[in-house]
């Protein structure tokens, strides 16, 4: 009976040991960027991305200039998932193309003072919208309906593209140098340079989401309740309402920017295009 005895006795020592060490050498679940990709540096001052989950490829807006100059540079390039250049100059003649989205066949793009709508079938611009009053607008978000929303960063309003109708939709004296913008579950999150803010799209009603995020460009949803951003210097952060913020990436000190970045969730691609850079480099998201 002792020798049964002292056989579970090993047998349970064993067990708490294994456990013990398996749960000791357990993977940093940290979540963290992987490099899966980058082009040739052939997009030149690379502003923005956008995923087309229909043709499965990627539009890139270049400035090739300076961000507010009206001189007929700017182009939009097309890649494939894998980092190909389809088409360099998919699209040429704009200024300063900035932010970009998608809805139908069409792709929307923010140019200094004006939005500009692309017909992705054909390539060319099928209509513009003028901003009167406005010189730097950036970022641009979608509604499932077909609303595109749009931050004027210098003005620190948000227009509206509704049923073909642009107008001013919002605009607040707390905002400053509202960029990124995300829509989500009919709330509108604005990145500033001081936080995330969220608009009710209902009732416009304002609240202060996250505070203390520094400067934002791009803004994207994780899928997992947490929000990525870009700082455009060239920080990338995982930021959260009840968590502290997680630095994923940080090129700043190697001159290498993080501008209006896109995140597939289906691939847990995040797209990051690198401005002065002049390259897009693809990084899988891992948790």
């Amino acid at each position: 009976m002792k020798y049964l005895t002292l056989s579970i006795a090993i047998v349970l020592l064993f067990n708490f040991s294994f456990n013990s060490l398996a749960q000791n050498e357990k993977p940093n679940l940290k979540p963290s960027l992987q490099k899966i990709w980058e082009t040739p540096d052939l997009l030149t001052t690379c502003e923005s991305v956008c995923y087309s989950n229909a043709t499965k490829t990627i539009f890139v807006s270049c400035i090739d200039g300076n961000p507010t100059d009206k001189d007929g540079n700017g182009f939009i390039s097309e890649l494939s998932i894998t980092g190909d250049i389809i088409t360099l100059m998919w699209v040429t003649g704009l200024n300063a193309p900035k932010g970009m989205g998608i809805f139908g066949n069409k792709l929307y793009v923010t140019d200094i003072d004006r939005i500009v709508e692309i017909d992705i079938e054909t390539a060319m611009i099928s209509k513009e919208y003028r901003v009167e009053g406005a010189n730097f607008l950036n970022d641009i978000t979608i509604s499932p309906e077909g609303d595109v929303y749009i931050s004027d960063m210098s003005t620190a309003k948000i227009h509206r593209i509704k049923k073909g109708i642009l107008e001013t939709w919002f605009t607040s004296e707390e905002f400053i140098n509202p960029n990124g913008l995300f829509y989500e579950d009919k709330e509108l999150l604005v990145g500033t340079r001081n936080g995330i803010y969220s608009i009710r799209i209902e009732d416009k009603r304002l609240w202060h989401l996250i505070k203390e995020t520094g400067g934002i460009d791009g803004l994207e949803a994780d899928g997992k309740g947490s929000y990525i951003i870009s700082d455009w210097q060239g920080k990338i952060q995982l930021v959260n309402i009840e968590k502290d913020p997680v630095l994923l990436l940080n090129t700043s000190d190697k001159g290498i920017n993080a501008a209006d970045i896109e995140y597939i969730p289906e691939r847990k691609m995040l797209l990051v295009p690198t401005f002065s850079d002049n390259r897009v480099m693809a990084y899988e998201l891992l948790y």
